[in-house]
């Protein structure tokens, strides 16, 4: 029995289903690497195929087993399609050996693949940097060196819980244009240091041809973008953070592929099914995409050796799958609300997937043990974040992307003076796995939506976000947007996100360029100065999220799984928790404060009030102060701190003997 059933002794009906998944794992492993053979050995298939110089010359190889021919076509022959054939070989792969100086690095190449008459055009399928002609709006690959960077973050660990600040880099300037990894590494790197945050996830890496599609309609997955520059500058953005001590997450896209011919992998060697499903079951029926077959050994090696490569080459400390819950089920989970457990074990449940999922992540761990793997996964699956041994899919954490959903619809349907603590305490901390909490990530911010903090302002945030300004709106606006943080970081999971400039409460949405707003790139940029403006009250909210991070950071907060409920109160509007042996108390009520107001805690001493939402540096009234607060026992009752607990107001409390870390400054 799978240590699995254990832990959640509620799955010993499925154990069979459990079972077979593990069966499936040890079948497939064995059929790609044998009896003893590695994942990290079998995961090198950019190093065979590609672009490669050698002695004497280049040689390139594809794997293209229903092409009747390959060719290459590029400036070195005056793109004259079919003067380079390439040789087939065994096992559907072709090679073509191009002597000395023929490739230079940059050159521009394409693929041109025979099948019957006709010959079509392709970007080679480990293609390490894609470029497009922004007159023809073509697409070509060009040819570089197996050159080693010089890397300075040998031994670099974080084995910290995720604090994770998710970032795009095209739209990490204030500048209206294409902002790159240098101007971020230089720019936006020490703001994140600065925040507290200690790990970056950074989206639309993976090279694609529609900018506005956030990155997850990848064509090219050995690319990274050169919308942001070159893989150097990519690699200095990386080996910056990692000198500032940031672990830098690769938001990672197999679950599903572009469907474009010429930029993407789809039809490479003519067939449908190369790489994808066959006919109707390799079509996302929502996104448009192609969707993998991962029970086939050569789509195995492609995805797999993926996952290495930007590992080794790029030292990233590990993944961010995206579309997880997508992957997992033949429905892709349109639809299904995931009631009871019968819904993770049917026939609906694609176990190939599951099985690749699992491969993943060993071979993840195989290639750097400090990796970190995080699953977008909506579902819930049962075992997501177990080890594989353990009969589980072996990911570290997923995201808890139904917290999101529940701040944006009590924003929208209820008055906040109705809003129900005890189901909100619920959802925060009703997780069967380690979760990444989060208000809002780039889904909520993007065009058609608000972030939170638009939302509960909304036009006031245009006339009223100078920090002597107090309307109603904005005050409400401004509370609500720390308490909802500091509830969600505090409860609601093992590991907090947010995204690019949310911290602040960026205004506005995030609207790409396109021909329907005149290509602007107004709605898709940072407007940091806004928080430069020492006027405005988003330098407030910014030194709160500040202040929030650091303490979590210092008191190591998330080495206790989940907080403890000490106190909620519907009447009143207040709830109570501690964690990391902090105490964490919010007053919800829009209009009531309360004095002397009694909360339970588990240490009969003296409280110290580490900060309040109320202090004037975050835009509060400071009405609370920082005064020692006294423990008392009445009776038999146990242990009281007696609150000031003004309306719309949160606070964090420590117990006097517990020290702050040597570190805290």
């Amino acid at each position: 029995m799978y240590r699995i059933l254990e832990y959640f002794p509620e799955l010993k009906a499925f154990e069979s289903d459990i079972n077979l998944r593990m069966d499936r794992y040890f079948g497939k492993k064995k059929q790609l690497v044998g009896e003893r053979g590695s994942l990290k050995d079998f995961a090198n298939a950019h190093k065979h195929f590609g672009f490669h110089r050698m002695n004497g010359g280049w040689v390139y190889r594809e794997w293209a087993p229903a092409a009747d021919a390959l060719y290459l076509t590029g400036d070195f022959n005056d793109w004259h399609w079919t003067d380079h054939p390439m040789t087939r070989v065994e096992n559907g792969c072709w090679e073509l050996f191009l002597p000395g100086d023929t490739l230079k690095r940059c050159s521009r190449v394409l693929t041109i693949v025979k099948n019957g008459d006709r010959l079509t055009q392709h970007i080679p399928l480990y293609a390490r940097r894609v470029t497009q002609d922004w007159v023809t709006q073509s697409w070509c690959c060009e040819v570089l060196d197996d050159e080693e960077y010089a890397w300075t973050d040998q031994g670099f660990e974080n084995n910290e819980p995720p604090l994770i600040y998710e970032v795009h880099i095209g739209m990490s300037s204030e500048e209206h244009k294409i902002s790159t990894y240098r101007e971020f590494a230089d720019n936006i790197l020490p703001h994140v240091q600065d925040a507290g945050y200690n790990t970056i996830q950074l989206m639309a890496v993976m090279e694609h041809p529609f900018y506005g599609s956030f990155g997850y309609q990848v064509s090219n997955f050995f690319a990274p973008s050169s919308r942001f520059g070159y893989p150097d500058e990519l690699k200095y953005l990386v080996n910056k953070a990692h000198s500032m001590g940031i672990r830098v997450l690769l938001d990672v896209v197999h679950s599903h592929a572009v469907g474009n011919t010429l930029e993407g992998i789809n039809l490479f060697d003519g067939t449908d099914y190369q790489f994808f499903h066959q006919g109707a079951q390799g079509d996302h029926p929502a996104w448009g995409t192609k969707l993998f077959d991962y029970d086939k050994p050569e789509v195995l090696h492609f995805l797999l050796s993926n996952l290495k490569y930007w590992i080794e080459e790029y030292h990233f400390d590990g993944f961010r799958f995206d579309g997880v819950t997508s992957m997992l089920y033949h429905d892709h989970g349109l639809g299904s609300n995931f009631t009871n457990l019968g819904m993770y074990f049917t026939m609906n449940t694609d176990v190939e997937a599951v099985t690749y999922l699992q491969l993943a992540n060993e071979l993840v761990r195989e290639v750097n043990p400090h990796c970190m793997t995080i699953a977008e996964d909506m579902s819930g699956m049962p075992g997501m974040c177990e080890k594989v041994e353990y009969g589980g899919i072996g990911f570290d954490y997923r995201l808890g992307m139904g917290l999101p959903d529940l701040w944006i619809k009590l924003i929208k349907e209820w008055k906040d003076e109705d809003w129900n603590l005890g189901m909100i305490w619920g959802e925060l901390t009703n997780r069967n796995a380690r979760t990444i909490a989060y208000v809002e990530s780039h889904d909520q911010a993007l065009v058609g939506d608000k972030t939170i903090m638009f939302r509960l302002a909304d036009a006031n945030m245009y006339t009223q976000m100078e920090k002597w300004c107090h309307t109603p709106e904005i005050d409400r606006a401004v509370a609500l947007h720390k308490l909802i943080r500091l509830l969600t970081m505090g409860a609601g999971g093992n590991g907090y996100l947010t995204f690019m400039g949310n911290e602040f409460g960026h205004p506005e949405w995030i609207d790409f360029p396109r021909p329907g707003n005149g290509n602007s790139f107004k709605y898709c940029r940072r407007q940091w100065s806004l928080l430069a403006n020492g006027n405005l009250k988003f330098q407030q909210l910014n030194d709160f999220d500040h202040d929030m991070i650091h303490t979590a950071k210092y008191f190591h907060i998330f080495d206790q799984s989940y907080p403890d409920l000490k106190w909620v109160h519907e009447d009143d509007k207040v709830i109570a928790f501690e964690r990391g042996g902090l105490v964490f108390v919010f007053n919800f009520s829009p209009n009531r404060d309360y004095r002397d107001y009694a909360i339970p805690v588990s240490h009969g001493e003296d409280h110290e009030i580490l900060f309040t939402s109320d202090d004037s540096r975050y835009g509060g009234f400071d009405r609370i102060g920082h005064a020692p607060v006294s423990a008392f026992v009445p009776g038999m009752n146990g242990n009281f701190v007696k609150l000031y607990l003004p309306a719309r107001t949160c606070m964090v409390l420590k117990p006097k003997s517990l020290k702050a870390p040597t570190n805290e400054q």
